[in-house]
Parts: structure tokens; sequence; C-alpha cells
């Protein structure tokens, strides 16, 4: 499943599936490309050929440059005393880009960037040249935004088994997932009482045969349950 989410949103804005054996760079092909848009993706979805359309259309892209890139060092920029200290090197670089019997070259920008919490370096390579080196490295921490949606549905919704084993199938119990996953997070955005995402997933599977008023329940649970218990209207068992 690869998914597209808005920086300042936590459900998916368009999902598409694929199989196993498909190479994820064919999902760069159906973004939407324009001057106002900054997209931000794993190494995996490298593709050279795309993020030549990506700066043909001045579109910004940040992602992880492979280990074994070929590219040409054009320039290596002074890191300003101002930057943060993680950023190692800030350099222009040079790559070639074939399409068919045609080759063509490219410039690109790659940051090494040392992360003092994870201790450990990485390169990112972006189209974005008048941005701070240490604001690439930000930019690219906010991908882990969309790893936090895939680990919040395999933790509350059944994905870890499938009711079919036809593709259909499991396209349906996805988005069924999805479509709870949503409804649940409006739901957390209306209460003005705090609930954890878990816990009021937990809640509402408990509940889901129990005839009450949903938000007005959560907002004040033990005044609700009381009202609750006194008209419930059912015989006791002794």
């Amino acid at each position: 499943m690869h998914t597209i989410i808005n920086v300042d949103e936590t459900v998916p804005k368009v999902v598409w599936f694929t199989s196993a054996a498909t190479n994820d760079h064919i999902l760069l092909s159906k973004l939407e490309l324009s001057p106002d848009k900054i997209y931000v993706f794993d190494k995996g979805y490298n593709d050279y050929q795309a993020f030549k359309k990506f700066t043909d259309t001045k579109t910004g892209f940040v992602t992880r440059i492979k280990d074994n890139a070929a590219y040409k060092i054009l320039k290596v920029s002074e890191i300003d005393e101002r930057i943060h200290s993680g950023v190692i090197e800030d350099t222009i670089i040079e790559i070639t880009v074939k399409q068919g019997n045609n080759e063509e070259k490219l410039k690109l920008r790659k940051v090494r960037f040392y992360d003092r919490i994870l201790k450990r370096e990485f390169e990112f390579l972006t189209n974005l040249f008048d941005f701070r080196a240490d604001m690439i490295a930000a930019l690219y921490k906010i991908r882990w935004q969309i790893e936090l949606l895939f680990k919040q549905l395999k933790q509350n919704f059944p994905l870890k088994y499938f009711l079919g084993d036809n593709e259909n199938a499991i396209k349906i119990q996805i988005y069924c997932a999805l479509i709870a996953n949503l409804l649940m997070t409006v739901v957390q955005k209306r209460l003005k009482r705090r609930w954890s995402f878990s816990n009021l997933v937990c809640f509402c599977r408990i509940h889901l045969f129990n005839y009450i008023h949903l938000l007005r329940f959560l907002e004040n649970p033990e005044r609700d349950w009381l009202k609750y218990e006194n008209n419930i209207g059912q015989l006791t068992l002794f």
C-alpha cells in the first residue's frame, strides 16, 4: 500500500495498491506536479527520470540518495556557522539521466547530515537549492509521520491477517480499516476530552452494539454510564 499524506494531517490523501514485486518508484508518475508542492519520500522511490520531471516542473522533492549512486561533484558549499551543527556537508552534484538512447545531465543537491539522537549519518538528495541545509534534513524528518500512520493502522485494526486471499478481498479489508481510521480520527478531533487513539478505538470496539450517544458519552463517560444503566430496561440475571 502506497499513500500520500499532507504534512498537517494524520490521514491518507491518496492510496494506491501494488503487488509486492512492483518497484516503488513507478508510483512517482502518478504524483501531481506543481511549483507549490514539495514531496518527501524514502530512497525506495529513487528514479532519476522522475527527478528530472520534478525539476522541469519546479516541483520540490527530498529523498535519501542510494549508497551506490554515481554522480559528479560540481561545487562544495560552505556551511554557515548559524546552520545546525548536524550538517556535515552541502554539495551540488550532477547525475546522468538515461532516457532511451539519450543521456541528459541533471544538477541536484546532496546534504550530509548527522542525527545526534539516532547517532547515524544520512545523505539527502533534493532539488531545493534555496533552502538552508538543515531545513532539508528537517523536511525529511517529517516523513516519519507516514510511518506513524501505518503503525496506527496495524496496531488498532485487523490487518495482521486477512479474511480472504484474493486481491479484491484484501483491498476491501484495507479500505474498511482506512475508513474506520478516518472516522475515529474525526471523533477524536471533535471531542473536548482528551482520548488516546488506541483507547478510543478499543472503547468503540467493545460498545459497537450498545445504543448510546457516542460523542456525549465520550465527553463524560461516568455521568452518562449511570444514566445508561438506570434506563437500560433489561431484567437482571439474579
